[in-house]
């Protein structure tokens, strides 16, 4: 088997053993009609049918050749309806590496970074992406590892200039773009948050979501410089639809997804920066397995590359110091309410990708399935009300012979 960069061995390269992804080495790998057979496994069907790549415009192509990112596309269809025209929608996602080594200048790292976003901005915007979503602490290397506060200068007011860099792009693309910053609140006392700013298509400021949990596992250090948000789990209703998102480590929380689409999000993004070792077995299922109980697409978005920082770190888990957090293996993906997915993006590379959909498939699944009127929400309700009293009992019902003697 020869792999795509000409490699033959196990990769060390962050690719999977030398392929971009699992789904390219199946591809290369195994005879068309197990190949696909094997797709259908994975990622699923579409209304019944394969998944459609998309053809894109020249510019996007040539954008993506000259600068080295992978760049998919595919479309999600729906059902035809009698009464109701289709909403289709054109989101993209970007995941990407940092541009500079931790150890140069912060101004530069930042403005590296905002340069070598512009290229696979402007692809989206060639192709007409709609809505486009970046990864989690976009800005800056995703420093809280280390536990050191030199990185706070990264912090920024959600009208700073990340957000005027990516306005230009909303207003000259008619797109709505989601900039997940880490933000200072200069209004109260400067905090700092983990938040997505929502810039609507003419360049606006929509709102703002404060990621609601925060990790305490592993180098994943963050609460050293935010805690939880405290914006409730709002949807945002754009030109294209209604959105919301989840942050990271928001996506391990089955509620925290329902709540999203309780409120009525049609599209959920999940902009993340999560490494190998610790959640990537996680990663398709978790997302996946949101969009189908909940009725709604979402667009999960991961960082690429391994990140090394000046000084070695400990995280109290037995390991001994280092300077890298591990590697973001990418592999970004759209999931839809149907159970299909996208193939991911590379687990190494820089990528865009670009999926259609069509909304009313929502409403379709929730009609079929009927989730939400077999949920039993007062039920759930009463238990979470009774949960959070310091009193409260777990209702466990024991074998009442389990602590007596057999004769």
């Amino acid at each position: 088997m020869a792999a795509e960069n000409g490699k033959t061995d196990l990769a060390d390269d962050g690719s999977v053993a030398g392929f971009d992804s699992l789904h390219r080495l199946l591809q290369s790998s195994l005879p068309p009609h197990l190949f696909q057979e094997a797709s259908r496994l994975l990622i699923g069907l579409n209304c019944g049918k394969t998944l459609d790549s998309v053809a894109l415009p020249d510019p996007a192509k040539s954008l993506s050749v000259n600068h080295d990112f992978d760049l998919q596309a595919f479309s999600f269809r729906a059902d035809s309806e009698s009464l109701r025209e289709p909403r289709c929608v054109r989101v993209g996602l970007i995941q990407n590496s940092i541009a500079l080594p931790t150890t140069e200048p912060f101004l530069d790292q930042k403005w590296g970074i905002f340069q070598k976003l512009t290229p696979i901005i402007e692809a989206a915007g060639a192709s007409g992406v709609n809505i486009l979503c970046l990864q989690e602490a976009w800005t800056m290397p995703f420093a809280f590892c280390t536990r050191e506060k030199k990185w706070c200068e990264f912090a920024e007011p959600i009208d700073g200039e990340s957000t005027k860099f990516l306005q230009e792009f909303a207003r000259r693309y008619n797109m709505v773009i989601v900039s997940p910053i880490l933000e200072r609140d200069v209004n109260h006392g400067e905090t700092l948050w983990n938040t997505a700013v929502i810039i609507g298509n003419n360049g606006n400021i929509i709102g703002k979501h404060r990621k609601n949990h925060i990790p305490r596992v592993g180098d994943f250090n963050e609460s050293t410089y935010y805690m939880e948000g405290n914006t409730g789990h709002p949807v945002f209703e754009t030109a294209y639809g209604k959105i919301a998102v989840n942050i990271c480590y928001g996506r391990h929380h089955p509620l925290n997804w329902l709540v999203f689409g309780l409120n009525g999000a049609e599209i959920v993004f999940n902009p993340s920066a999560t490494v190998g070792e610790l959640s990537e077995p996680m990663w398709p299922i978790e997302a996946r397995n949101a969009a189908i109980a909940n009725s709604y697409f979402v667009c999960s978005i991961n960082r690429v590359g391994t990140e090394h920082f000046p000084n070695p770190f400990t995280s109290g888990d037995g390991k001994s110091q280092h300077t890298d957090f591990g590697h973001f293996y990418g592999s970004s993906y759209v999931s839809a309410p149907d159970s299909s997915c996208t193939p991911s993006l590379s687990r190494h590379k820089d990528g865009l990708l670009i999926s259609d959909m069509d909304l009313n498939l929502c409403r379709q699944l929730k009609d079929k399935w009927g989730f939400r009127m077999t949920a039993r929400y007062e039920i759930y309700a009463d238990l979470f009300a009774r949960y959070v009293k310091p009193d409260f009992e777990p209702q466990v019902i024991s074998d009442p012979l389990l602590n007596k003697k057999t004769l």
